[in-house]
Protein backbone atom coordinates (compact mmCIF):
# COMPACT_ATOMS: atom_id res chain seq x y z
CA UNK A 1 0.00 0.00 0.00
CA UNK A 2 1.34 2.91 -1.09
CA UNK A 3 1.15 6.46 1.38
CA UNK A 4 0.75 9.80 0.41
CA UNK A 5 2.95 12.40 1.55
CA UNK A 6 0.09 14.67 0.94
CA UNK A 7 -2.20 13.08 4.18
CA UNK A 8 -5.14 14.90 5.85
CA UNK A 9 -3.27 15.16 8.29
CA UNK A 10 -0.50 16.58 7.34
CA UNK A 11 -2.35 19.36 5.49
CA UNK A 12 -4.14 20.07 8.94
CA UNK A 13 -1.19 20.63 10.40
CA UNK A 14 0.09 22.91 7.78
CA UNK A 15 -2.69 24.85 7.76
CA UNK A 16 -2.87 25.08 11.63
CA UNK A 17 0.58 26.34 11.10
CA UNK A 18 0.16 29.28 8.47
CA UNK A 19 -2.34 30.44 10.41
CA UNK A 20 -0.48 31.03 13.87
CA UNK A 21 1.51 32.32 11.54
CA UNK A 22 -0.76 35.23 10.12
CA UNK A 23 -2.25 35.55 13.85
CA UNK A 24 1.39 36.52 14.81
CA UNK A 25 1.80 38.75 11.72
CA UNK A 26 -1.41 40.45 12.53
CA UNK A 27 -1.27 40.44 16.12
CA UNK A 28 2.11 43.08 15.63
CA UNK A 29 0.59 45.15 12.99
CA UNK A 30 -3.31 45.90 14.46
CA UNK A 31 -1.90 48.21 17.69
CA UNK A 32 -2.51 51.44 17.64
CA UNK A 33 0.09 52.07 19.85
CA UNK A 34 3.39 53.80 18.78
CA UNK A 35 7.03 52.94 19.46
CA UNK A 36 7.23 56.58 20.29
CA UNK A 37 6.02 57.09 23.95
CA UNK A 38 5.70 60.96 24.18
CA UNK A 39 6.48 63.76 21.81
CA UNK A 40 9.80 64.52 21.05
CA UNK A 41 11.39 68.30 22.40
CA UNK A 42 13.56 70.07 20.90
CA UNK A 43 16.71 71.53 23.05
CA UNK A 44 19.94 73.92 22.28
CA UNK A 45 22.90 73.31 23.93
CA UNK A 46 24.05 76.25 26.14
CA UNK A 47 24.56 79.46 24.90
CA UNK A 48 23.17 78.28 21.51
CA UNK A 49 19.95 80.50 21.02
CA UNK A 50 17.08 80.24 20.55
CA UNK A 51 15.21 76.39 19.09
CA UNK A 52 13.83 78.21 16.64
CA UNK A 53 15.06 79.87 13.65
CA UNK A 54 13.75 83.18 12.71
CA UNK A 55 11.66 83.54 9.71
CA UNK A 56 13.37 84.14 6.60
CA UNK A 57 12.85 87.45 5.25
CA UNK A 58 11.61 86.56 1.77
CA UNK A 59 8.96 89.74 1.16
CA UNK A 60 6.16 87.50 0.68
CA UNK A 61 3.36 88.53 2.34
CA UNK A 62 1.23 85.46 3.72
CA UNK A 63 -2.18 85.79 5.01
CA UNK A 64 -3.67 84.65 7.74
CA UNK A 65 -4.88 80.74 8.05
CA UNK A 66 -8.55 80.42 7.80
CA UNK A 67 -10.86 77.95 8.87
CA UNK A 68 -12.85 75.96 6.69
CA UNK A 69 -15.63 76.46 8.63
CA UNK A 70 -15.20 80.45 8.99
CA UNK A 71 -14.54 80.50 5.15
CA UNK A 72 -17.73 79.25 4.20
CA UNK A 73 -19.16 81.88 5.89
CA UNK A 74 -16.87 84.74 4.52
CA UNK A 75 -18.12 87.32 2.22
CA UNK A 76 -17.26 86.95 -1.01
CA UNK A 77 -13.95 89.01 -2.08
CA UNK A 78 -14.53 92.07 -3.99
CA UNK A 79 -12.64 91.63 -7.36
CA UNK A 80 -9.54 94.21 -8.11
CA UNK A 81 -9.35 95.91 -10.90
CA UNK A 82 -6.52 94.91 -13.60
CA UNK A 83 -3.26 96.71 -12.69
CA UNK A 84 -2.04 99.60 -15.41
CA UNK A 85 0.07 98.10 -17.99
CA UNK A 86 -1.12 94.37 -17.72
CA UNK A 87 -0.58 92.63 -20.77
CA UNK A 88 -3.41 91.60 -23.15
CA UNK A 89 -7.22 93.36 -23.26
CA UNK A 90 -8.57 93.89 -19.94
CA UNK A 91 -11.85 94.01 -21.73
CA UNK A 92 -13.56 91.29 -23.99
CA UNK A 93 -13.73 92.52 -27.53
CA UNK A 94 -17.05 93.48 -29.38
CA UNK A 95 -19.20 91.20 -30.73
CA UNK A 96 -18.95 91.26 -34.56
CA UNK A 97 -21.70 90.91 -36.89
CA UNK A 98 -21.37 86.77 -37.13
CA UNK A 99 -21.55 86.53 -33.15
CA UNK A 100 -24.60 88.25 -33.30
CA UNK A 101 -26.08 86.07 -35.75
CA UNK A 102 -25.44 83.41 -33.59
CA UNK A 103 -26.55 85.21 -30.43
CA UNK A 104 -29.77 85.57 -32.33
CA UNK A 105 -29.96 81.71 -33.71
CA UNK A 106 -29.45 81.04 -29.99
CA UNK A 107 -32.43 83.40 -28.50
CA UNK A 108 -34.34 82.03 -31.11
CA UNK A 109 -34.11 79.07 -30.63
CA UNK A 110 -34.67 79.55 -26.72
CA UNK A 111 -31.44 80.20 -25.31
CA UNK A 112 -30.75 83.28 -23.58
CA UNK A 113 -27.15 83.67 -23.27
CA UNK A 114 -25.52 85.08 -19.95
CA UNK A 115 -23.86 88.64 -19.42
CA UNK A 116 -23.26 89.99 -23.12
CA UNK A 117 -22.68 86.59 -24.84
CA UNK A 118 -19.07 85.76 -24.09
CA UNK A 119 -19.59 82.20 -23.08
CA UNK A 120 -21.91 81.77 -25.64
CA UNK A 121 -19.34 82.87 -28.00
CA UNK A 122 -16.11 80.82 -26.61
CA UNK A 123 -18.38 77.57 -26.96
CA UNK A 124 -19.23 78.54 -30.48
CA UNK A 125 -15.43 78.76 -30.94
CA UNK A 126 -15.14 75.34 -29.74
CA UNK A 127 -17.88 73.76 -31.87
CA UNK A 128 -16.03 75.07 -35.02
CA UNK A 129 -12.84 74.20 -34.07
CA UNK A 130 -13.88 70.78 -32.66
CA UNK A 131 -15.92 69.83 -35.90
CA UNK A 132 -12.82 71.39 -38.20
CA UNK A 133 -10.75 68.86 -35.81
CA UNK A 134 -12.48 65.76 -36.44
CA UNK A 135 -13.92 65.53 -32.97
CA UNK A 136 -16.46 62.83 -32.90
CA UNK A 137 -20.28 64.31 -32.43
CA UNK A 138 -21.15 62.81 -29.35
CA UNK A 139 -17.90 64.26 -27.44
CA UNK A 140 -18.96 67.98 -29.17
CA UNK A 141 -22.04 67.29 -27.33
CA UNK A 142 -21.14 66.09 -24.02
CA UNK A 143 -18.86 69.38 -23.81
CA UNK A 144 -21.53 71.85 -24.95
CA UNK A 145 -24.24 70.49 -22.89
CA UNK A 146 -21.92 71.01 -19.68
CA UNK A 147 -21.36 75.29 -21.15
CA UNK A 148 -25.30 75.22 -21.61
CA UNK A 149 -26.16 74.05 -17.93
CA UNK A 150 -22.96 76.53 -16.77
CA UNK A 151 -23.89 78.90 -18.74
CA UNK A 152 -27.94 78.94 -17.83
CA UNK A 153 -26.84 78.71 -14.48
CA UNK A 154 -25.08 82.25 -14.89
CA UNK A 155 -28.14 83.45 -16.54
CA UNK A 156 -29.85 82.52 -13.58
CA UNK A 157 -31.89 79.39 -14.71
CA UNK A 158 -31.49 75.57 -13.28
CA UNK A 159 -32.24 73.65 -16.27
CA UNK A 160 -32.21 69.98 -15.89
CA UNK A 161 -30.07 67.11 -17.81
CA UNK A 162 -32.92 66.90 -20.56
CA UNK A 163 -33.06 70.94 -20.77
CA UNK A 164 -29.17 71.03 -21.31
CA UNK A 165 -29.04 68.61 -23.46
CA UNK A 166 -32.00 70.57 -25.44
CA UNK A 167 -29.62 73.81 -25.43
CA UNK A 168 -27.03 72.25 -25.98
CA UNK A 169 -28.12 70.78 -29.78
CA UNK A 170 -29.29 74.58 -30.22
CA UNK A 171 -25.90 75.70 -29.39
CA UNK A 172 -24.71 73.76 -31.96
CA UNK A 173 -27.34 74.19 -34.64
CA UNK A 174 -27.12 78.00 -34.42
CA UNK A 175 -22.93 77.31 -34.46
CA UNK A 176 -22.72 75.51 -37.23
CA UNK A 177 -25.80 77.39 -39.65
CA UNK A 178 -24.38 81.09 -38.36
CA UNK A 179 -21.06 81.14 -37.09
CA UNK A 180 -18.63 78.32 -38.30
CA UNK A 181 -17.46 79.10 -41.54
Amino acid sequence: MRVSSRTPITRVLAVGALALVSAGVLAGCGSDDSTASNTPTLTTAAGSGSPTAPPLATGIEVPEYTTPSVAATAPPETPQSVPSGFPGPTEAPPIDARGQAYLDALKKGGVTPAANGDIAISTANYICSAKESGVASEEILAYVTGMAGVEAGLAGGTPSEADAARMAQVYIDAATSTYCS
